[in-house]
């Protein structure tokens, strides 16, 4: 098993404040809008040196996602910045008709996404946004794994025409990935061969892959860990290329089972290899108030439940 090494921990939200102010600096064209959570979002750096290119819409989401389509007609490449749970479930008509349906260049940038918002409870902790988004005809969803990448995540879709769903969170967490990365919109990210799992992670349970990895291998289990971060498009030819050598899925992710990554990879699995698969993910319910550990290992969200997993599935391959 690989080692990955990081000398700090940092929130992915101020990956993206820290993209959305280097791209303020390099494309005249990208312009900002918040709904009142500016500190939240880490858009104060933008807003203190680009104030012409910033519109503070207040608590008017819906209102928000209109001048957002509105702003693209002139070639403005507008960034909306709100909580995950405000940014699609409150605003789905206004995503659906005036931006997907038209194709419209916006980022919709979501922070605060599922349960490791933490104390705020289950009205603020979205954990149906993918599913709600990837449905979503002519939408690109991304959800990145640390600091690092949701900086190159956020100057990718810059320069990307049509809609885009970038995912990020509060939490801090390992920034294992290399600051210098280029970011490829659809493509996963190999971080550790394997012959005898597949495990397929996103967004903060890359990490907790990694971990379930080195206490794989410790059980003498070698597995293939892969970085999904982009969910739509999905990366079809990665994930078959390992699903075929290990015979066998295992995915993660802060999300519901119901519509997120793993159920796009068993869709993809059922029409083309049939495999066994097991998820790793929020099972129909909804969250509540709790430290993001607590609430990460209450929900089985931790390297100990994709350990678990992995063991069943390979298990059932083993019939």
């Amino acid at each position: 098993m690989k080692d990955f090494p990081y000398t700090e921990s940092k929130d992915t939200r101020s990956g993206f404040g820290a993209g959305l102010h280097e791209l303020g600096k390099t494309n005249p064209n990208v312009v900002a809008l918040c709904a009142d959570l500016i500190g939240s979002l880490k858009m104060d750096a933008f807003v203190k040196d680009f104030p012409e290119r910033f519109f503070q819409v207040g608590i008017a989401e819906a209102n928000m996602m209109g001048l957002a389509a509105g702003l693209t007609i002139g070639g403005k490449i507008p960034f909306t910045g709100t909580f995950a749970n405000f940014s699609t479930g409150r605003v789905y008509d206004q995503i659906r008709q005036s931006i997907a349906y038209s194709g419209k260049n916006v980022k919709i940038c979501a922070s605060h996404a599922g349960l490791t918002l933490g104390e705020d409870g289950a009205t603020h902790q979205i954990l149906e946004d993918i599913g709600l988004m990837k449905m979503l005809p002519h939408m690109t969803v991304i959800n990145p794994c640390d600091y690092n990448q949701t900086k190159a995540a956020t100057l990718a879709i810059a320069d990307y025409e049509g809609p885009v769903y970038l995912r990020f969170g509060r939490p801090v967490v390992p920034n294992f990935t290399p600051a210098d990365q280029q970011f490829e919109i659809g493509k996963g990210v190999l971080l550790n061969e394997g012959a005898d799992v597949s495990i397929f992670a996103t967004g903060h349970l890359v990490w907790k892959a990694i971990l379930a990895g080195k206490l794989l291998a410790e059980k003498g289990i070698n597995a293939e860990i892969i970085n999904i971060h982009t969910i739509k498009p999905l990366d079809a030819r990665m994930i078959l290329e390992s699903a075929r050598k290990t015979r066998c899925v295992v995915t993660a992710e802060e999300h519901q089972m119901n519509g997120g990554l793993g159920d796009s990879i068993a869709q993809l699995l059922a029409r083309e290899e049939p495999l066994p698969l097991e998820m790793v993910a929020v099972n129909d319910s909804f969250g509540e108030s709790g430290t993001p550990d607590q609430l990460m290992e209450k929900y089985g969200l931790n390297e100990t439940a994709i350990v678990a997993a992995v063991e069943k599935v390979m298990a059932r391959k083993a019939k």
